[in-house]
């Protein structure tokens, strides 16, 4: 019973440090941007920025698209080598 509680404790801990870095890093992210770049954005219309907004929406589509493909794969192929052990296992059933 002890070492339930520990587990749990330490499941709560490791959940508030994660909650605490998502909460913390945002402004780190943000801090990474270009300031030539900003300036140019900023000064440039609303043409200009909207632009840029469908720019980076469309650079996101294939490699967004291609991860989700390679994790639908390998959750579809899962279980192909595992079933060949069951198979294997059954015949030394002496």
């Amino acid at each position: 019973m002890q070492k339930l509680v520990n587990v749990r404790s330490l499941f709560r801990l490791g959940m508030a440090l994660a909650v605490l870095a998502a909460l913390g890093l945002p402004p780190l992210a943000f801090s990474q941007g270009c300031a030539l770049c900003y300036t140019q954005a900023a000064a440039s219309g609303a043409r200009i920025i909207r632009a840029l907004r469908s720019g980076i929406i469309i650079l996101i589509i294939p490699p967004l698209s291609m991860c989700l493909a390679a994790m639908v794969l390998a959750y579809r192929r899962r279980n192909q080598f595992h079933q060949a052990d069951v198979s294997l296992r059954a015949g030394a059933d002496w």
